[in-house]
């Protein structure tokens, strides 16, 4: 399966809105997983990010790594994976994402 694109219909949306592809890219299993894990542990070897993940199956880990390649979030360096500047960024908006989920998941928990 090819990523998804800007201008094209994706998984739960017809409208070709980018905010919309990018949201189809990350909801593919582990691949927001993997570019978190390169933020925040750096550059790694295939097996090193395979280890980092935990349960990510080799068959996965390579598919998505190849996503995130053609999507411009990820990139081979001569020390293994590593994030984009485009990644990095990206990752950078996640952060306060994150630290919000953890508030939600107070609110939910206390229900």
């Amino acid at each position: 399966m090819a990523i998804p694109l800007p201008g094209q219909p994706v998984r739960g949306s017809k409208s070709g809105e980018p905010i919309m592809a990018v949201f189809d890219l990350l909801g593919r299993t582990w691949a927001m997983g993997i570019l978190w894990t390169l933020n925040k542990h750096g550059p790694s070897t295939f097996r090193g990010l395979q280890e980092l993940c935990g349960s990510v199956s080799p068959t996965v880990l390579n598919k998505r790594l190849k996503e995130l390649r053609e999507a411009g979030l990820v990139e081979r360096s001569e020390n293994g994976y590593r994030a984009t500047a485009m990644g990095e960024e990206l990752y950078s908006m996640l952060v306060p994402l994150g630290a919000w989920s953890q508030k939600w998941a107070e609110v939910i928990g206390q229900k």
